[in-house]
């Protein structure tokens, strides 16, 4: 299994922060790899609720389907797919650093597959340096 998982500080109260960064519709605003999010079920973060996603990795054009597997407002939101060449998590986990300040987690898992097997290290620092830019991205558009 390969598991990434990146941190930021962002300067800005807990509640601007989750509701901007857990809204599928945001993700192509602050994921530079991310084309498109287009929800294929219900627009909220419910348990079942599907969004469809397109995106760029590795020179590839991806087009994969998170789930929705856990949402605790405030907290924590747990994405899955199980389809694409990468099956994987994304789990976001927020808290309070503070009355103006959140701490972010971004976390990437998942069983690589195919191809995908033989370039498991490779992927694991790719993915690493993407999430830190996201995450940089993100901070700038908040603070």
């Amino acid at each position: 299994m390969l598991k990434v998982k990146t941190k930021i500080l962002i300067h800005r109260p807990l509640e601007e922060v989750v509701n901007f960064s857990a809204a599928p519709d945001n993700a192509p605003l602050w994921y530079k790899n991310i084309d498109s999010a287009e929800w294929k079920t219900g627009q909220s973060l419910e348990v079942g609720n599907q969004i469809a996603f397109h995106a760029k990795f590795l020179g590839r054009d991806l087009a994969y389907t998170y789930e929705i597997k856990e949402f605790i407002p405030m907290k924590k939101l747990v994405m899955e797919t199980a389809n694409g060449p990468f099956p994987m998590m994304t789990i976001y986990e927020w808290e309070n650093d503070g009355p103006e300040s959140t701490r972010m987690s971004l976390i990437n898992q998942g069983t690589p597959t195919g191809f995908s097997i033989l370039a498991k290290p490779f992927m694991g620092l790719m993915m690493k340096r993407a999430n830190e830019k996201d995450l940089q991205l993100l901070k700038k558009i908040m603070e």
